[in-house]
């Protein structure tokens, strides 16, 4: 179980402010979240309510800091509070990014295989059959095994992107997954695509998700097991899916 608790953060940089100027400003004020395996639970809120302070904060972004040492986040009996975000990934924490970064010179493929090593060292998987993985990953959302052997994320639309990142899970197959706004960018297609292969993973894999989202759009598609309103850093409401289409009809304002 991931377990979020009294996370109160901040954050030191001022431009990851969209708000304000003003810097260790106290985002989050106690979130509370508890996300066992399998379940996908949707975070919402407004621009400004802490949706990527948490994420943030969750993963050990060197920008954000937990400010209470009550805090606590924790994945089944590991305590991740204050891990490197390296020592959170080996935990079993992936983030997937709202604006995933190119590293120019590293394959997908070399930085996949890389990256499995590290989480999976007793797995003495031979490089064949390590192609054979990622080719069916890639498959998966629709992306051709030419991605294998592209500079990570160079060049790659939008679209491709958050879907590269979908093939990633697939691959290195961590035990929680937080999606910052995975939707963005996004057309009609490719969220069809994503939400798809996002609701077949956490069935196949056990693997429990976060989506951070700003729009119902991708939970027509991706049918969440709770849904959360996070409102001035605090989550306010929590419920069903019948919640999104509360929020559609009346906004967040009812609800703080």
């Amino acid at each position: 179980m991931l377990i979020i608790k009294n996370l109160i953060a901040s954050t030191e940089n001022e431009q990851a402010l969209s708000s304000t100027n003003a810097r260790d400003k106290e985002i989050l004020k106690g979130v509370y979240l508890q996300i066992k395996p399998g379940e996908v639970h949707a975070i919402m809120g407004p621009n400004g309510a802490g949706k990527t302070t948490l994420a943030m904060s969750l993963m050990g972004h060197p920008a954000y800091r937990i400010k209470n040492q009550k805090s606590k986040i924790k994945i089944d009996a590991t305590d991740i509070t204050v891990a490197k975000p390296e020592e959170r990934a080996r935990a079993g924490l992936f983030v997937a990014f709202q604006q995933p970064i190119e590293v120019t010179g590293v394959s997908f493929l070399a930085f996949l295989r890389t990256a499995y090593k590290s989480l999976h060292p007793n797995d003495k998987i031979a490089l064949s059959d390590f192609k054979k993985q990622v080719a069916a990953a890639l498959d998966e959302v629709h992306l051709d095994e030419t991605f294998m052997s592209r500079y990570l994320n160079e060049g790659f639309s939008g679209g491709e992107k958050k879907r590269a990142e979908v093939a990633q899970l697939i691959v290195l197959r961590p035990k929680f997954v937080v999606l910052d706004e995975i939707d963005s960018g996004l057309d009609v297609d490719s969220l069809k695509f994503v939400a798809g292969a996002l609701q077949n993973i956490a069935k196949k894999y056990n693997m429990g998700m976060l989506l951070i989202t700003h729009y119902q759009r991708i939970l027509h598609h991706l049918k969440p097991d709770v849904v959360h309103v996070l409102v001035a850093g605090k989550i306010v409401k929590s419920g069903g899916v019948a919640l999104v289409e509360k929020i559609e009809k009346e906004g967040y304002v009812n609800l703080s």
